[in-house]
């Protein structure tokens, strides 16, 4: 029970809880009017394209970690360059979310993630339209919407910027399942930020130039480099330990760990930001939409699971095996060792390949950059 394997795999875990509340709420200090005051939420993100694009490249191309795929410019041109767009707009207006509504608020509507991604799905042809699915797509909207009536600093503008991020991402999860799988690309965390980054500087560097670049003149705003370089570290840690994790225990566990980590950043942000209030209906809400995400994740494995299962039935199979092995081998006793072992590794080999959340996060990608 606590063999080192183990232990690793709960530190992992332990780091990845904390490490994405901690770049969550250090955005929202470095966002906040309040407290480092700097309004500039696609500067930031463009800190964060800029510095994981540099220490990608530095990784793949002179330390050689690991090595770039195969990348035609069509492929590139089809693939990446759409990608890159709506990654860097989820993280715009995500970003910009922080500036009108809590932290607090921000974890109770991306409760909201798996409706839009079933929606983006069926539009696109990858999913179908179930009536299972549907109605948990309506408890979780229910939810979402008694949290928001409870929410004491509602804003409108911040709920759009927070929805439409939200949507971008999940064009970005479809458009990674439809074109990268079709494409028979495999891409890690590394070489993901290798291409990606650079290309959603450049589509971030032009709202900038029009949006934010004349204020920022304007007030002259002064840099603070080891603020800004342990904001951007903290991202492209937590976009590490997210596939650290994947690695060691898989997509559902991560989500699990993802909703344990939700309630706590939203018990610590209460305490960091004094002005971020929770109520009792906020609470209520939020637990109503988290069983429909919780159905909805339930239903996706299953289905996974039930497509990836073999005709027969594992005790058929193993019963098949050992007929087999008395008509064909001499007996040697084993006291049934070698049976019971073999059928639980086939057990095995049969469910850890299955990628238990693939409908709801298509690709190992879908974990990068959520800062």
């Amino acid at each position: 029970m606590f063999s080192k394997q183990v232990i690793l795999t709960y530190m992992y875990l332990l780091l990845y809880v904390l490490l994405s509340s901690g770049v969550i709420l250090y955005n929202k200090w470095v966002l906040s009017p309040i407290y480092f005051n700097f309004p500039y939420p696609i500067t930031l993100t463009m800190i964060h394209m800029g510095f994981s694009g540099i220490v990608a490249f530095f990784l793949v191309r002179v330390l050689k970690v690991v090595s770039p795929v195969k990348m035609t410019f069509r492929i590139y041109a089809t693939c990446v360059i759409p990608i890159s767009a709506f990654f860097a707009s989820s993280l715009w207006f995500g970003n910009t979310a922080y500036l009108h509504i809590s932290v607090a608020f921000i974890q109770m509507l991306k409760a909201l993630m798996p409706v839009a991604t079933f929606l983006v799905a069926v539009m696109c042809g990858t999913d179908r339209l179930r009536c299972d699915v549907f109605l948990n797509m309506v408890l979780v909207s229910v939810g979402v919407i008694i949290s928001s009536y409870g929410e004491i600093h509602f804003n409108v503008l911040g709920t759009v910027y927070q929805v439409i991020g939200m949507f971008a991402e999940a064009l970005r999860l479809v458009l990674t399942q439809v074109l990268l799988q079709n494409k028979g690309l495999t891409l890690n965390p590394i070489t993901s930020l290798y291409y990606i980054a650079p290309c959603s500087f450049m589509f971030l560097f032009v709202p900038w130039y029009f949006l934010e670049k004349p204020g920022m003149e304007v007030l002259q705003i002064q840099f603070n480099f080891w603020t800004f370089f342990s904001n951007a570290l903290c991202a492209l840690a937590l976009n590490i330990s997210i596939f650290l994790v994947i690695g060691r225990t898989g997509a559902v566990t991560t989500r699990v760990s993802g909703v344990l980590k939700d309630w706590i950043l939203i018990a610590l942000s209460t305490a960091v930001f004094p002005e971020s209030t929770i109520t009792t209906l906020n609470i209520v809400g939020y637990a109503v939409a988290l069983c429909g995400v919780l159905m909805y994740n339930y239903l996706k494995v299953r289905d996974v699971c039930a497509s990836q299962l073999p005709s027969e039935s594992v005790p058929e199979r193993v019963l098949k095996d050992l007929k087999r092995e008395k008509s064909s081998a001499p007996y040697i006793p084993n006291n049934g060792t070698n049976i019971n072992n073999g059928a639980r590794n086939g057990w095995n080999g049969s469910d850890s390949n299955v990628d238990e959340e693939a409908p709801l996060i298509p690709s190992r990608m879908s974990h990068l950059g959520r800062s």
